[in-house]
């Protein structure tokens, strides 16, 4: 099976629909102010509106507080919660609890260490998703176009999915070395911080969708 595809950070109808058509299978709302891709909550409702019953959207969160977390399901109805703070097992839990939502729990991965950590989220949240860990003084949790030593997700054995540094022309192997059932991208497929680009985005996911993890490979 063809592994997922997110194009997160997404802010205008015309990507949405760029991503519906070229067969991703999810579009990213950003809410956290000092990203160049935070929406308001108006714009991702109307985005969210356009991406109704053609592609799955995902609100991705920053340590959110239980009224935030209730404004975005009742006025955007996402379907999906990605959480990229510095949220504990047990606040995932109860936040997946509260949104009666499936969530994603990004991990900021510099070391083997970091994956192995991950482990602790395996019963609260229903996806993983390893990137790249921030370097000191980056202003924002993810979306900084950097990139981790894949090999850190040797051995890991539960589906995840990766982000970190990902374009159009690493993602198949990124796919291939890791076997990563879902791929998240955002910067790899702009012009401009904020500013996705249509035909990076279509590349992307062609790039994806034709990838085969090397145990498949082999098998075949």
């Amino acid at each position: 099976m063809p592994a997922k595809v997110k194009i997160c950070g997404v802010r205008t109808p015309a990507i949405v629909e760029t991503a519906a058509e070229a067969g991703a299978d999810y579009v990213g709302f950003v809410f956290f102010e000092k990203s160049p891709r935070c929406l308001t909550l108006a714009a991702a409702k109307s985005l969210a509106r356009a991406a109704r019953g053609r592609i799955g959207t995902v609100a991705v969160l920053v340590d959110p507080d239980d009224a935030f977390i209730d404004r975005v399901v009742e006025t955007v109805g996402p379907d999906l919660l990605q959480l990229h703070g510095s949220e504990t097992p047990e606040r995932v839990a109860a936040i997946r609890a509260r949104a009666k939502l499936p969530v994603m729990k990004a991990v900021a991965v510099a070391s083997a260490a970091d994956v192995a950590a991950a482990r602790a989220f395996a019963a609260s949240a229903d996806h993983i998703l390893f990137d790249a860990k921030a370097g000191a003084g980056a202003p924002l949790p993810g979306g900084n176009g950097v990139a981790f030593d894949w090999s850190a997700l040797q051995g890991f054995g539960t589906p995840f999915a990766l982000s970190g540094g990902l374009t159009p022309d690493t993602v198949g192997e990124a796919i291939t070395v890791t076997g990563a059932a879902f791929v998240d991208v955002s910067s790899g497929v702009e012009r401009a911080p904020g500013e996705k680009d249509a035909e990076l985005v279509k590349r992307f996911i062609r790039a994806a969708k034709g990838a085969v993890p090397q145990a498949k490979a082999k098998a075949s």
